[in-house]
């Protein structure tokens, strides 16, 4: 889920820069500082958009820098447990899809995707079903719900997100779509 948030954090402004301690100079170096970070409490930091205070400097020993506290409005993607979720799979292995979520992947393993077996086409970068010839690859568009979450703050790329497609209103689009008419087809008979 995205959140505007408002947020605390020290910038550290180095020598070359103190001569212009500006709202856009902070925001620049809270930008690379925190963008794309993850945070066990506000998630993925996505963007810091504005700032709204920044404190007194602080000179520490050995340090050549000047340190801010600033306050500051940042967008931010936190994955809810249970939250139904829309997204693309990136990639498709022997043993599931990542889909992109917002700003991180999460799993979809081939065992909660479908009641049916899905067989890895790796030539095709595709998992399939033999019983009713529906594929999931690579682009496809998913709806799946977060059934798992474990956030490395330290590592991003390493936290893990888990997701289901197997109850009904989830799955990929196009399969979704399908029922849809489906019903609509035995609701007018």
């Amino acid at each position: 889920m995205y959140k505007r948030v408002r947020l605390k954090d020290t910038v550290e402004v180095p020598p070359e820069e103190l001569g212009d301690v500006s709202p856009d100079r902070v925001k620049r170096l809270l930008q690379d500082k925190l963008e794309g970070r993850m945070d066990e409490e506000v998630g993925s930091v996505v963007s810091v958009t504005e700032v709204h205070d920044i404190g007194e400097g602080t000179v520490l020993p050995n340090r050549p820098g000047v340190y801010y506290e600033a306050e500051f409005d940042a967008v931010t993607f936190d994955p809810q447990m249970q939250e139904v979720v829309d997204g693309t799979v990136v990639e498709v292995v022997e043993f599931g899809a990542f889909v992109g979520i917002g700003p991180v992947d999460g799993l979809l393993h081939v065992s909660q995707i479908s009641d049916e077996y899905l067989a890895f086409d790796g030539e095709n970068q595709q998992l399939a079903s033999n019983e009713s010839a529906r594929s999931l690859g690579v682009e496809d568009a998913v709806r799946a719900r977060i059934v798992t979450k474990s956030i490395d703050e330290r590592n991003p790329r390493d936290s893990k997100i888990g997701l289901t497609a197997k109850q009904p209103g989830l799955g990929k689009h196009e399969w979704l779509e399908d029922e849809r008419e489906k019903r609509e087809a035995t609701a007018g008979e």
